[in-house]
């Protein structure tokens, strides 16, 4: 009984060591976002500062740049993106878990095969198009090339083949059509999994750096990360205080919303045989 305690609180230091390491950069975030201007590069390592300047420094970050527009623009975007995603993904996976049809099989492979290309390998031909479309510098420029997630239709179809067939079987004869099944029965099944890929589907886009930067050129068009480059070398220069809490800021709703979902996360990630 001994070496079982002993056991539970070793590993019990190990995972509050390593939590730690991991949310070290975001605490010296917040640290950094409250501190005053001369007490950031001091030649010491000082967590609770001597003056606390948390006030004026998001009073700059919120005023002297539109950061709640370029939030704005962020929801927009990553919102769009996700209920296209979702739109699109639910009914593949439920035909790819559910349906018999040639080439499922080989369907399925590609589909695994497009997670191994690297979404900057299509940037060039993306771009074009929406310069064809007349898109750039718009929502739909942001939205248009992420709007179809091979991850998405991977993870729902490995939730779905957890569901009984006899299930569907009951909805069929219940006069239930296919798409019926898919948006009735499946999907209120599989939020879990919804839940999940709405974290990873949202943490990218909204943290997405690369693709805004090619297509936007306006400051009104703005998604979070351009908009901290932005608040730094435009406004605020070097003055690190306000651009850490224009930072803390932009990070907080990702972290909140994880907190919320995080049971159901898991519970997705698990079900859909990630693990």
């Amino acid at each position: 009984m001994g070496y079982d305690r002993l056991f539970s609180m070793l590993r019990h230091l190990i995972l509050a060591s390593l939590a730690l390491i991991f949310l070290a950069p975001f605490i010296w975030m917040v640290v950094t976002s409250i501190k005053p201007e001369d007490e950031i590069f001091l030649n010491e390592l000082r967590i609770i500062p001597e003056r606390f300047a948390g006030y004026e420094n998001y009073r700059i970050a919120l005023t002297e740049t539109p950061l709640l527009r370029f939030m704005l623009n962020g929801l927009i975007v990553t919102v769009a993106i996700f209920l296209s995603q979702v739109a699109v993904a639910v009914p593949a996976a439920y035909a790819l878990a559910k349906l018999q049809f040639k080439g499922k099989q080989v369907l399925f492979i590609a589909i695994l095969a497009c997670l191994m290309i690297p979404p900057q390998a299509v940037s060039i031909p993306w771009y074009l198009l929406m310069y064809k479309f007349g898109w750039l510098d718009s929502y739909a420029g942001l939205v248009a090339p992420f709007s179809i997630s091979v991850f998405g239709i991977f993870l729902m179809r490995q939730f779905f083949n957890t569901v009984p067939d006899d299930l569907i079987s009951a909805a069929r004869l219940d006069g239930y059509s296919e798409l019926g099944i898919v948006w009735k029965i499946m999907v209120p099944t599989a939020i879990p999994a919804l839940i999940s890929f709405g974290i990873f589907s949202i943490v990218a886009h909204w943290n997405d750096y690369f693709w805004p930067l090619i297509v936007v050129n306006s400051q009104e068009m703005l998604t979070p990360p351009l908009g901290v480059v932005a608040f730094k070398s435009d406004e605020a220069g070097d003055s690190y205080g306000p651009l850490m809490a224009a930072a803390t800021i932009i990070v907080a709703p990702l972290v909140i919303a994880y907190l919320l979902a995080q049971k159901r996360f898991i519970e997705g990630i698990t079900m859909s045989g990630m693990k």
